[in-house]
């Protein structure tokens, strides 16, 4: 037991010091003293403004239960990934930055954001309970979700034999027409999806789904309505489709978990330097990985970053999940480079 503990430790520095985002693991048990919120201040200032790439309808119950939770108003903003990182660093640069608090879901921006300063350190109450990929050890962020990231499918339309089964299958011609993906340029999630399989497989990975054909929408959203129009029959990645039908079943849609591993992202909230609402910022980032708020991501088929929280309904534990490495370095310094190289194969 001592030996497998010190070979998991030794794993996880190891792929720290590559700057690659390993399997999250439990947090370890230690003693932890949270940062103190002070709630009347929080109330006082009685509004809260928050940049979030969270998926409808999760993002409007959680506004709506901490608004009736604490009386604190939130005026949201509400994107895909890097639109939200690219709307805030715009008025930031500007030196008018609009966000208390942002989510996105992406680590490696949010490690970069860290070194530049722009972000508060915060432990609140529950930050041990979360995975240890899923947060910045001195809490400049802290993700409140995981997104478990494969294939969705129609299965009333792709019988069980003719379905990929890994990310490679993608490429058969017996697809061709068939698919569906997000934009790089707009999503975080499949910004990290792209980097990672374009140097797993190349980039005619990405050409020979071009020869096929793979539409190119938005957003996650987007894929799960192409989908249930019967437009496209197959997410060339995707999460869930209960994560967009309020974490209930959607007919005649599944997830395919492919061979070769699917991917497990997280999505990090930090609160700004200099916000006008800090009081609200910290009382809001600390109710988000409180387990009413975590239960609530679960009940919507997203996985919480907490580690006491059970996984949603019918999906599999992350422990139980085959995974693949995902290089945050390369996604942070050559995240311009991989949109504009997507975008050269699907103009």
């Amino acid at each position: 037991m001592i030996c497998g503990r010190l070979l998991a430790a030794a794993l996880s520095l190891a792929a720290a010091s590559l700057g690659l985002w390993a399997v999250p693991q439990p947090a370890q048990a230690q003693a932890f003293t949270p940062d103190k919120v002070d709630r009347a201040a929080a109330v006082k200032e009685g509004n809260l403004n928050w940049y979030t790439s969270t998926p409808f309808p999760l993002v409007q119950k959680l506004v709506d239960r901490f608004e009736a939770d604490t009386g604190i108003k939130v005026q949201l903003l509400r994107s895909g990934g890097e639109a939200v990182i690219r709307r805030f660093l715009q008025e930031y640069q500007a030196g008018q930055p609009g966000a208390d608090v942002i989510t996105m879901s992406d680590a490696g921006a949010a490690n970069g954001m860290t070194r530049q300063g722009i972000f508060v350190p915060f432990l609140p109450e529950g930050f041990d309970k979360v995975i240890d990929g899923g947060k910045e050890p001195h809490g400049h962020w802290v993700a409140h979700r995981v997104h478990l990231i494969g294939m969705p499918v129609r299965t009333d339309r792709v019988a069980d034999a003719e379905r990929p089964k890994t990310w490679s299958d993608l490429t058969d011609a017996r697809f061709k027409g068939k698919m569906v993906m997000a934009d790089p340029s707009f999503t975080a999630i499949q910004l990290i999806v792209v980097g990672t399989l374009s140097q797993k497989l190349g980039w005619n990975f990405y050409r020979d789904l071009r020869k096929n054909d793979t539409m190119i929408v938005q957003g996650h959203q987007q894929i799960y309505k192409t989908m249930q129009q019967g437009e496209r029959l197959i997410g060339a990645e995707g999460s869930d489709p209960r994560s967009f039908n309020n974490g209930s079943p959607v007919p005649n849609q599944s997830m395919i978990y492919p061979t070769e591993g699917s991917f497990i992202i997280v999505s990090p909230t930090a609160i700004i330097k200099n916000a006008r609402h800090p009081n609200a910022a910290k009382l809001f980032a600390e109710w988000m990985i409180a387990p009413l708020a975590q239960t609530i991501i679960a009940e919507n088929a997203i996985h919480a970053s907490r580690v006491d929280v059970v996984p949603p309904k019918d999906m599999p534990a992350l422990r139980d999940v085959k995974f693949l490495p995902i290089d945050l370095a390369q996604i942070e310094t050559k995240g311009r480079e991989l949109k504009l190289k997507f975008n050269e194969i699907f103009q």
